[in-house]
C-alpha cells in the first residue's frame, strides 16, 4: 500500500457526510471547503497542487499538479488533515449539494477511476487528483463534461458525490449503456466513453432529453447519478424570481389575471 489506510463511517441519506478514522500519523486530503467537523489533535494544513506525495516535488512539480486542478475547474489548493495526536481522531467531511457519497477502494478497481469533474470530496493521502482528456471530438464537445474529467489514482480509499441516487453498473465486456449525458458520475478505466446522436428528427427536437447520449461500453463498472447538479441548477433558476418585483413571471401572470377578474384594471 502506498497510501494511508483510513477507516470511515457514511451518515445520511440524502444529505450525507463521511467521518473518517485517523491512526496517529494518518493524514487524509480533501477539497478546500468540504470539512465539516474534526477532533482536537487533528492537524489542518493547505498544500498546493494535487495533494499526492507533494512535499517530494520540486516547484515544477507542484505547479503541474496545480495546473491539472485549474483545468477541471477546482481550486489551486487541497486541505491535508493529520493525526498528531496518540490516540485514533476524527474527521468529518460533507457533500456540497443534496445527493450521495461513493466510497471507493482503488485497489479494487486497478488503481484508476474516472468522474466528472467536481465529483472528488477526499481520500486518504497518496491518491492523486489529476485530469483525463476525452480523447475523441464528439465526447469532448458534447459529452456534458467537455474535454477534460476527473481522474483518481492509486491504492487507497477515495470519496466522491454526485446528487440524487447513485447506481453502479457492472458491464461485461461488449454490453453498452446509453445514459443521459449529466448522469454519468464515474467509470473504471477499461470502459471505453463515446457520444451517440439521438436518432430521429422529431425525438431528437422534442423529446426533452437532448440531442445525445452517453454510450458506455464494457468491460468494467460505471456509476450513474439520477439529479445532475445542472438540472437540479436550471429548474431553481426557472423558478427563480425574474422580475424586478421580485415574482416569477408565473406568479405574476396569475396575479395579473386574479387582478383583472375582480375588476382592477
Amino acid at each position: 500500500m502506498n497510501n494511508h489506510e483510513i477507516d470511515y463511517k457514511l451518515y445520511g441519506d440524502d444529505m450525507q457526510f463521511v467521518e473518517v478514522e485517523l491512526d496517529p500519523q494518518e493524514t487524509v486530503i480533501a477539497e478546500a471547503g468540504s470539512l465539516m467537523m474534526m477532533e482536537d489533535g487533528i492537524q489542518m494544513e493547505t498544500i498546493f497542487g494535487d495533494g499526492a506525495g507533494s512535499s517530494g516535488k520540486g516547484i515544477m512539480g507542484k505547479l503541474m499538479g496545480a495546473g491539472k486542478r485549474v483545468l477541471t475547474g477546482e481550486s489551486l489548493f487541497m486541505t491535508t488533515f493529520t493525526n498528531v495526536g496518540s490516540g485514533k481522531k476524527h474527521a468529518s467531511f460533507a457533500s456540497p449539494y443534496p445527493g450521495k457519497i461513493i466510497p471507493l477502494d482503488l485497489s479494487r478497481y486497478g488503481g484508476k477511476i474516472v468522474c466528472q469533474k467536481d465529483a472528488f470530496l477526499a481520500a486518504a493521502k497518496g491518491v492523486t487528483i489529476g485530469i483525463e482528456f476525452q480523447r475523441k471530438l464528439g465526447a469532448g464537445f458534447f459529452g456534458g463534461e467537455g474535454f477534460i474529467m476527473q481522474k483518481l489514482e492509486g491504492d487507497g480509499m477515495t470519496f466522491v458525490h454526485a446528487g440524487g441516487t447513485i447506481i453502479e453498473k457492472q458491464l461485461r465486456a461488449g454490453e453498452t449503456l446509453r445514459v443521459d449525458t449529466g448522469c454519468l458520475v464515474a467509470m473504471t478505466k477499461d470502459v471505453n466513453y463515446d457520444i451517440e446522436m439521438v436518432k430521429g428528427v422529431k425525438t431528437a427536437l422534442f423529446g426533452g432529453e437532448g440531442l445525445f447520449f452517453a454510450t458506455l461500453k464494457g468491460p468494467g463498472s460505471v456509476w450513474i447519478q439520477s439529479l445532475p447538479f445542472s438540472r437540479l441548477a436550471s429548474r431553481v433558476f426557472a423558478a427563480a424570481p425574474q422580475t424586478p418585483g421580485g415574482k416569477s413571471s408565473d406568479e405574476g401572470s396569475i396575479a395579473g389575471g386574479l387582478f383583472n377578474m375582480l375588476g382592477g384594471k
